[in-house]
């Protein structure tokens, strides 16, 4: 049936391999065999017991493509054996053992556990493209062989593969590696890069490779648009090859007049994009033509969907395509690029999982029951903890998951072949009675803008748009385009049991739609006429200078870009304010009330996260009332409570027995400690108190006690005490540093009159140092040592006071003079 095939000289060790382990990875190159012949050969593998195979397709014609070929090999009607199912269509039954399905289908399959048991192998095609949908479909299906059926078995084709790697990601599985037979293709490059437009560039690189090659020619392209172009540029120049498109927005008829030979026998030029660089077997193909461009699915922030970028093609990728030439014998690749630009292509694609929106996988995993998406499956390249995130905050304001996990919202979303953002406006829609009106959203959101920059933001005149085109009307906008979209909408209409409405459009129904896809996107005025508004996310966003929209105060923004500062709005829709406070959800707040110096509670009315109206709720609950009082004392430090400088005092004597005494484990009481840890010793001391003039109340002693512990509060006044008293009777203040200063004690000299010893703390391991002053509190002398002074410096000191304090009594004998607090006067 299929010998000359060359993937087929490695079916034995193969079929060894699928016999023995769960995951088996083959690599073959272009024309092989792998997607149109091998899965035939393992339908009545006897480990498969007679259970179904299903092959991944990363491309809708692919998988179309590829399954017919599957069935017209095995001699029977598409539908039966072999089937495939890709986006809104199916075309398999019960009898089908073989499914050929896109990467989108299967992990909508995996969710199906009961039809699990009838699944013997999944086959993973062209898995060096990375897509997202392929690695949440992998990990799905190692979940099901580890807790499910652990004999059912993963197979893993690509042409181009770090095979390596991915093995030792996959438990070391086997790597079977089939040559093929590939014809040698001579490369040209480009001697310096085009400076013309890519459809210029394209079209005279199509006449010399006419002139100059035999046979069919196959030309990648980045995209439909430049596709169309080139071909409009080659028929007013009469090319007399047979032009012929192939794109994915194609009708399946006319893809298959590029892929099958032309019946007159005419040269063909096929103009493709990455659609045709694997699986796909065109016929006759002797010369390619690479634009060096593709595009790759990217996050875009302005719409919260993934859309197409233009990038440079990646070297691997430029290799599958020159391949495509040496396919029937030797071949002829014309690289529209220099070979020092060849030099500095990235070597592969990176896999899409690093840079994509994961909101629709997030809630495929989340069906399937795991939360922990990071740590509970073994990714080949795992997303990032903060796509992640992003991914279920999202979710939960479209109700899709809760902390319980997925909702009924969520799983009905998943039913819905589309972004969760979309699913969950089309299924409050079907609530609303809205549905015509939401397939034309949908579809409207899930392909280009049909007009042109400039038109305005208003999403409703595109709606009004789809009316006119519908009734056969004139529009400004591309006919191909107009026809997916209208395409879209029909295959929407289907699925919510709906006929197209032509009645006029209700602006704020579009709005009110809108709300429901892009919850963090509402938008209120920022005063009246203007074109900046302030999105429920917090950002600031704009319209166009003079745009209709406008004129009304709120709006839900569809696109936005992710530029600092304004953000620019693209696409928008008005929004009834009635309509904000019917979806918009109660919310009970207490917080601080600057104003009334209070804490206060607040009912919100929210949608998302903007608040519509506020109001006063009454008493604020007293354990939120501690709540808030602890956060507004760390936000702005402990001054807020009224700390004043006897508490400060405290802290330094506290913070000095831990500096000189770092072996007695004595508690940190800075103020970054006491605030990080607030929550643990002042809530007892703020019952009753929910406004500053209660802060009066607050018994410091008794909270500083609390903080240490009443044992190190009397360890406290034995080892670092507030004052000291001095012979004369005074009890004077000691000053503490919290940084384990050495302590110091201001006192008039006459006060210590008799004082032979330096006084100490701490058990007699810190002196204090002593600031003698003079009657008028003047600094004197600063000394640890009072013998020293006494001997050595007091007669100096005394004769400088007796000058300047003569009515003072100065003794020349200070150790038996009597300490004195007031002036005593000498004696004349």
């Amino acid at each position: 049936m299929t010998a000359a095939y060359p993937v087929l000289e490695v079916l034995p060790e193969l079929r060894r391999s699928l016999e023995q382990c769960p995951v088996t990875i083959l690599q073959a190159p272009p024309g092989a065999g792998k997607s149109t012949v091998l899965p035939l050969h393992l339908l009545n593998e006897p480990w498969l017991k007679c259970r179904r195979i299903i092959m991944l397709e990363p491309r809708r014609l692919a998988a179309r493509s590829v399954a017919s070929r599957l069935a017209a090999l095995h001699g029977d009607a598409l539908g039966n054996t072999v089937g495939f199912r890709i986006r809104f269509e199916t075309q398999s039954g019960p009898l089908t053992r073989l499914e050929v399905v896109t990467d989108g289908i299967l992990t909508r399959m995996l969710q199906q556990q009961d039809a699990l048991g009838d699944i013997g192998l999944i086959i993973f095609d062209e898995f060096h493209e990375r897509s997202l949908h392929a690695d949440t479909g992998l990990v799905l299906a190692q979940q099901v062989q580890e807790y499910l059926h652990d004999d059912m078995r993963i197979l893993i084709m690509s042409a181009t593969l770090e095979s390596s790697r991915l093995s030792s990601v996959l438990g070391n599985a086997p790597v079977i590696t089939s040559t093929g037979r590939q014809f040698p293709v001579q490369i040209t490059y480009e001697e310096k890069d085009l400076q013309l437009p890519i459809h210029t560039g394209v079209a005279r690189a199509i006449h010399r490779a006419l002139r100059e090659q035999e046979g069919d020619i196959l030309v990648f392209l980045p995209g439909a648009g430049e596709i169309e172009r080139t071909i409009g540029l080659l028929e007013e120049e009469a090319t007399a090859a047979r032009l012929v498109p192939l794109y994915g927005d194609l009708p399946f008829e006319r893809q298959q007049q590029a892929i099958l030979p032309d019946t007159n026998g005419r040269r063909k030029v096929v103009l493709a994009t990455t659609i045709a660089e694997t699986s796909l077997t065109i016929e006759g193909i002797t010369t390619v033509i690479d634009a060096g461009l593709t595009r790759v699915p990217r996050y875009d922030p302005r719409s919260g969907l993934t859309s197409l970028e233009t990038v440079r093609v990646t070297a691997d990728a430029a290799d599958q395509r020159a391949g495509r030439a040496g396919r029937l014998g030797p071949g002829f690749c014309y690289r529209l690029w220099t070979q020092a630009t060849q030099r500095h292509l990235q070597p592969s694609r990176a896999p899409e999982i690093t840079g994509a929106d994961l909101t629709s996988a997030v809630l495929e995993l989340r069906q399937w029951g795991i939360k922990r998406i990071l740590d509970d499956l073994r990714w080949p390249d795992p997303p990032s903890a903060g796509a992640v995130r992003q991914a279920e905050e999202l979710l939960e304001k479209l109700e899709a998951i809760d902390s319980n996990g997925i909702t009924q919202r969520g799983r009905a979303m998943l039913r819905l072949p589309t972004h969760p953002r979309i699913a969950h406006m089309l299924l409050v829609a079907e609530a609303e009675q809205l549905q015509p009106l939401a397939a034309d959203v949908a579809a409207l959101l899930e392909e280009k803008d049909p007009l042109r920059q400039g038109a305005g933001a208003d999403l409703s005149l595109r709606v009004e748009v789809l009316h006119q085109w519908r009734k056969g009307g004139s529009v400004a906008a591309s006919r191909s385009l107009m026809e997916r979209i209208e395409r879209l909408a029909n295959h929407w209409r289907r699925l919510l049991k709906t006929t197209i409405d032509q009645t006029p459009v209700i602006p704020e129904q579009v709005g009110q739609l809108l709300s429901c896809a892009y919850p963090e996107r509402l938008a209120r005025q920022t005063e009246r006429h203007s074109e900046r508004f302030k999105l429920s996310n917090g950002r600031m966003g704009r319209l166009p200078d003079h745009d209709p929209l406008i004129h009304y105060p709120w709006i839900v923004a569809a696109q936005v870009d992710a530029r600092d500062g304004d953000a620019k709005i693209f696409l928008a829709a008005p929004i009834h304010e009635s309509d904000v406070l019917k979806h918009a959800t109660p919310h009970q707040v207490v917080r601080w009330d600057e104003q009334r110096q209070a804490v206060v509670a607040i009912r919100e009315l929210r949608f998302g996260d903007m608040v519509v109206n506020t109001s006063f709720a009454g008493t604020p609950d007293p354990e939120e009332s501690v709540a808030v009082i602890c956060a507004m004392t760390r936000s702005l430090g402990l001054t807020f409570l009224g700390w004043s400088d006897a508490q400060r005092a405290w802290q330094a004597r506290v913070m000095s027995l831990k500096g000189w005494n770092p072996l007695e484990t004595w508690p940190d009481v800075s103020d970054e400690h006491l605030l990080a840890t607030i929550e643990n010793w002042l809530p007892p001391f703020l019952q009753q108190i929910t406004k500053r003039s209660d802060f009066g109340k607050l018994d410091w002693s008794a909270i500083c006690t609390h903080i240490i512990g009443w044992d190190r509060e009397r360890e406290l006044e034995e080892l670092a005490p507030a004052r000291i008293t001095v012979p004369s009777g005074s009890a004077i203040q000691v000053q503490y540093s919290a940084h384990g200063d050495l302590p110091v004690m201001q006192v008039r000299l006459q006060e210590v009159f008799g004082w032979l010893e330096t006084p100490t703390i701490n058990k007699g391991r810190t002196r204090l140092v002593l600031h003698l002053l003079s009657p008028g509190y003047k600094p004197v002398q600063v000394t640890q040592d009072m013998q020293s002074f006494w001997k050595n410096t007091y007669d100096e000191v005394r004769s400088e006071l007796r000058r300047r304090y003569p009515r003072h009594s100065w003794p020349d004998n200070p150790l038996t003079a009597q300490a004195i607090r007031g002036a005593v006067r000498r004696k004349s």
